[in-house]
Protein backbone atom coordinates (compact mmCIF):
# COMPACT_ATOMS: atom_id res chain seq x y z
CA UNK A 1 0.00 0.00 0.00
CA UNK A 2 1.62 3.37 -0.85
CA UNK A 3 0.92 5.80 1.20
CA UNK A 4 1.47 9.57 0.56
CA UNK A 5 2.24 12.51 3.55
CA UNK A 6 0.82 15.99 2.27
CA UNK A 7 3.09 17.72 4.70
CA UNK A 8 6.92 16.71 5.99
CA UNK A 9 7.06 17.89 9.52
CA UNK A 10 7.89 16.56 12.69
CA UNK A 11 4.83 14.28 13.04
CA UNK A 12 4.83 13.24 9.39
CA UNK A 13 8.91 12.51 9.48
CA UNK A 14 8.42 10.03 13.25
CA UNK A 15 5.88 8.20 11.26
CA UNK A 16 7.70 8.02 7.89
CA UNK A 17 10.71 6.55 10.11
CA UNK A 18 8.65 4.65 12.39
CA UNK A 19 6.91 2.79 9.64
CA UNK A 20 10.34 2.34 7.72
CA UNK A 21 9.29 2.02 4.02
CA UNK A 22 9.83 4.48 1.70
CA UNK A 23 6.86 7.36 1.25
CA UNK A 24 5.55 9.93 -1.03
CA UNK A 25 5.69 13.12 0.07
CA UNK A 26 5.30 17.04 -0.44
CA UNK A 27 5.68 19.97 1.47
CA UNK A 28 4.97 23.81 1.57
CA UNK A 29 8.75 24.72 -0.05
CA UNK A 30 10.82 24.07 3.35
CA UNK A 31 12.71 20.95 1.14
CA UNK A 32 11.74 18.51 4.22
CA UNK A 33 9.97 16.05 1.80
CA UNK A 34 13.39 15.87 -0.08
CA UNK A 35 15.01 15.31 3.31
CA UNK A 36 12.69 12.48 4.03
CA UNK A 37 12.82 10.83 0.76
CA UNK A 38 16.47 11.06 0.67
CA UNK A 39 16.58 9.16 4.38
CA UNK A 40 13.83 6.81 3.52
CA UNK A 41 14.44 5.96 -0.62
CA UNK A 42 10.78 7.77 -1.06
CA UNK A 43 9.94 10.36 -3.42
CA UNK A 44 8.99 13.95 -2.88
CA UNK A 45 6.30 14.43 -5.08
CA UNK A 46 5.65 18.14 -7.06
CA UNK A 47 2.44 18.36 -5.82
CA UNK A 48 -0.51 17.64 -3.63
CA UNK A 49 -2.61 16.25 -6.74
CA UNK A 50 0.27 13.82 -8.50
CA UNK A 51 1.05 12.86 -4.57
CA UNK A 52 -3.11 12.14 -4.51
CA UNK A 53 -3.24 10.10 -7.69
CA UNK A 54 -0.04 8.29 -6.67
CA UNK A 55 -1.19 7.19 -3.30
CA UNK A 56 -3.31 4.32 -1.81
CA UNK A 57 -4.12 6.66 1.62
CA UNK A 58 -3.25 10.41 1.62
CA UNK A 59 -2.46 11.33 5.13
CA UNK A 60 -2.92 14.90 6.05
CA UNK A 61 0.24 16.28 7.76
CA UNK A 62 0.10 19.97 6.74
CA UNK A 63 -1.35 22.92 8.92
CA UNK A 64 -4.68 22.74 10.08
CA UNK A 65 -5.48 26.11 8.49
CA UNK A 66 -4.42 24.60 5.04
CA UNK A 67 -7.56 22.16 4.74
CA UNK A 68 -9.36 24.02 2.35
CA UNK A 69 -6.60 24.94 0.07
CA UNK A 70 -4.67 21.64 0.03
CA UNK A 71 -8.02 19.86 -0.38
CA UNK A 72 -8.68 21.97 -3.76
CA UNK A 73 -5.77 20.20 -4.93
CA UNK A 74 -5.99 16.71 -3.50
CA UNK A 75 -9.90 15.60 -3.06
CA UNK A 76 -10.52 15.21 -6.69
CA UNK A 77 -7.66 12.18 -6.76
CA UNK A 78 -7.72 11.05 -3.16
CA UNK A 79 -9.29 7.35 -2.87
CA UNK A 80 -9.12 7.46 1.35
CA UNK A 81 -7.54 10.07 3.70
CA UNK A 82 -6.37 9.73 6.96
CA UNK A 83 -6.13 13.35 8.86
CA UNK A 84 -3.22 14.06 11.43
CA UNK A 85 -4.76 17.71 12.23
CA UNK A 86 -5.64 19.12 14.93
CA UNK A 87 -8.84 20.33 15.95
CA UNK A 88 -10.18 19.54 12.51
CA UNK A 89 -13.25 17.58 12.83
CA UNK A 90 -14.72 14.58 10.83
CA UNK A 91 -18.03 16.62 9.60
CA UNK A 92 -14.98 19.41 7.92
CA UNK A 93 -12.86 16.80 6.42
CA UNK A 94 -16.06 15.40 5.19
CA UNK A 95 -17.01 18.61 3.45
CA UNK A 96 -13.28 19.43 2.31
CA UNK A 97 -13.30 15.55 0.51
CA UNK A 98 -16.50 15.23 -0.41
CA UNK A 99 -17.25 11.23 -1.39
CA UNK A 100 -13.82 10.68 -0.38
CA UNK A 101 -13.48 7.91 3.11
CA UNK A 102 -12.12 9.81 5.83
CA UNK A 103 -10.22 9.17 9.24
CA UNK A 104 -9.09 11.44 12.12
CA UNK A 105 -6.05 10.10 13.91
CA UNK A 106 -3.71 12.16 16.09
CA UNK A 107 -0.55 9.81 16.80
CA UNK A 108 2.60 11.41 18.32
CA UNK A 109 6.38 11.39 18.06
CA UNK A 110 6.99 8.49 19.93
CA UNK A 111 6.42 6.91 16.74
CA UNK A 112 9.47 7.42 15.05
CA UNK A 113 10.85 4.32 17.50
CA UNK A 114 7.54 1.87 17.45
CA UNK A 115 6.54 3.33 20.80
CA UNK A 116 3.79 5.78 20.03
CA UNK A 117 0.26 6.06 21.07
CA UNK A 118 -2.06 6.97 18.13
CA UNK A 119 -5.74 8.33 19.04
CA UNK A 120 -8.50 7.53 15.98
CA UNK A 121 -11.74 9.01 16.34
CA UNK A 122 -15.30 7.27 16.34
CA UNK A 123 -17.13 6.93 14.34
CA UNK A 124 -14.87 6.09 11.35
CA UNK A 125 -15.57 4.60 7.90
CA UNK A 126 -14.57 1.44 7.35
CA UNK A 127 -12.74 -0.44 5.83
CA UNK A 128 -10.35 2.94 5.66
CA UNK A 129 -10.38 2.86 9.31
CA UNK A 130 -9.17 -1.37 9.92
CA UNK A 131 -6.15 0.11 7.04
CA UNK A 132 -5.53 3.20 9.24
CA UNK A 133 -5.67 0.50 12.81
CA UNK A 134 -3.21 -1.70 11.10
CA UNK A 135 -0.42 1.30 9.78
CA UNK A 136 -0.59 2.88 12.90
CA UNK A 137 -0.22 -0.22 15.17
CA UNK A 138 2.80 -0.67 13.48
CA UNK A 139 4.37 2.26 15.17
CA UNK A 140 2.70 1.57 18.81
CA UNK A 141 -0.64 1.52 20.30
CA UNK A 142 -3.96 2.38 18.35
CA UNK A 143 -6.74 3.98 20.86
CA UNK A 144 -10.58 4.20 19.37
CA UNK A 145 -12.18 7.20 21.55
CA UNK A 146 -15.06 9.13 20.85
CA UNK A 147 -14.56 12.43 18.06
CA UNK A 148 -16.52 14.50 21.02
CA UNK A 149 -13.08 13.95 23.29
CA UNK A 150 -10.50 13.39 20.74
CA UNK A 151 -9.21 16.96 21.52
CA UNK A 152 -8.69 16.60 25.22
CA UNK A 153 -7.23 13.02 24.72
CA UNK A 154 -4.62 14.92 21.98
CA UNK A 155 -4.08 17.11 24.93
CA UNK A 156 -2.96 14.56 27.01
CA UNK A 157 -1.14 12.06 24.91
CA UNK A 158 0.18 14.25 21.98
CA UNK A 159 1.71 17.18 23.54
CA UNK A 160 2.88 13.63 26.17
CA UNK A 161 6.24 13.37 24.89
CA UNK A 162 7.82 17.11 25.40
CA UNK A 163 5.57 17.43 28.95
CA UNK A 164 8.30 14.41 29.75
CA UNK A 165 10.93 15.63 28.33
CA UNK A 166 10.53 19.09 30.54
CA UNK A 167 9.66 16.58 33.57
CA UNK A 168 13.24 14.65 33.06
CA UNK A 169 15.00 17.66 31.94
CA UNK A 170 13.75 19.69 35.56
CA UNK A 171 15.17 16.26 37.27
CA UNK A 172 18.22 15.78 35.97
CA UNK A 173 18.89 18.96 36.57
CA UNK A 174 18.09 19.03 40.61
CA UNK A 175 20.65 15.96 40.61
CA UNK A 176 22.80 18.16 38.74
CA UNK A 177 22.93 20.69 41.36
CA UNK A 178 23.63 18.24 43.83
CA UNK A 179 27.10 17.26 42.11
CA UNK A 180 26.21 14.34 39.68
CA UNK A 181 27.76 14.99 36.96
CA UNK A 182 25.65 15.71 33.81
CA UNK A 183 25.85 12.44 31.83
CA UNK A 184 25.34 10.30 34.92
CA UNK A 185 21.66 12.44 36.03
CA UNK A 186 20.84 12.12 32.47
CA UNK A 187 20.51 8.67 32.00
CA UNK A 188 19.86 7.91 35.84
CA UNK A 189 16.59 9.82 34.76
CA UNK A 190 15.63 8.64 31.51
CA UNK A 191 16.04 5.00 32.79
CA UNK A 192 14.38 5.22 35.58
CA UNK A 193 11.39 6.66 33.78
CA UNK A 194 12.13 4.27 31.29
CA UNK A 195 11.60 1.58 33.55
CA UNK A 196 8.71 3.03 35.45
CA UNK A 197 6.72 3.42 32.88
CA UNK A 198 7.04 -0.54 31.84
CA UNK A 199 6.63 -1.35 36.07
CA UNK A 200 3.36 0.69 35.95
CA UNK A 201 1.94 -1.04 32.51
CA UNK A 202 2.50 -4.05 34.17
CA UNK A 203 0.76 -2.89 37.31
CA UNK A 204 -2.35 -2.01 35.00
CA UNK A 205 -1.75 1.25 34.82
CA UNK A 206 -2.49 1.70 39.03
CA UNK A 207 -0.40 4.67 39.93
CA UNK A 208 -1.16 4.47 43.52
CA UNK A 209 -0.01 0.74 43.63
CA UNK A 210 3.51 1.92 42.26
CA UNK A 211 4.02 4.75 44.90
CA UNK A 212 3.08 2.25 47.39
CA UNK A 213 5.61 0.06 46.34
CA UNK A 214 8.64 2.79 46.25
CA UNK A 215 7.33 4.82 49.31
CA UNK A 216 7.77 3.68 52.94
CA UNK A 217 5.95 6.26 55.55
CA UNK A 218 8.32 9.19 56.94
CA UNK A 219 11.00 8.28 54.14
CA UNK A 220 13.32 9.48 51.34
CA UNK A 221 10.50 9.05 48.86
CA UNK A 222 7.61 10.24 51.07
CA UNK A 223 9.33 13.17 51.91
CA UNK A 224 10.31 13.79 48.01
CA UNK A 225 6.67 13.27 47.01
CA UNK A 226 5.35 15.84 49.57
CA UNK A 227 7.73 18.19 48.15
CA UNK A 228 6.18 17.80 44.36
CA UNK A 229 2.90 17.90 46.13
CA UNK A 230 3.78 21.28 48.28
CA UNK A 231 5.11 23.01 44.79
CA UNK A 232 2.42 22.33 42.87
CA UNK A 233 2.77 19.42 40.75
CA UNK A 234 -0.65 18.57 39.97
CA UNK A 235 -1.85 22.07 39.35
CA UNK A 236 0.71 22.52 36.85
CA UNK A 237 -0.64 19.56 34.90
CA UNK A 238 -3.97 21.24 35.41
CA UNK A 239 -3.12 24.26 34.08
CA UNK A 240 -1.12 22.72 31.13
CA UNK A 241 -4.23 20.69 30.12
CA UNK A 242 -6.93 23.88 30.40
CA UNK A 243 -4.00 26.20 28.55
CA UNK A 244 -3.78 23.70 25.42
CA UNK A 245 -7.52 23.01 25.13
CA UNK A 246 -8.31 27.04 25.61
CA UNK A 247 -5.63 28.00 22.76
CA UNK A 248 -7.60 28.41 19.22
Amino acid sequence: MKIGLIGAGNMAGALARGWGEPVLATDSGSGRAAALAEDLGGEAVASNRELAERADIVVLAHKPAQLEGVARDAAPAAKGVISLLARISLDQLGAAYPGVPVVRVQPNTPAAVGRGVTLLAEPAEEPLAGHAHELFERVGIVVRVPEGIMDACAACSGVGPAYWALVAEAWADAAIRRGIPGPIAQRLVTETMAGSAELLRSLDHDTLALRRGVTSPGGTTARGLAALERHGVRAAFAAAMDDVLGAA
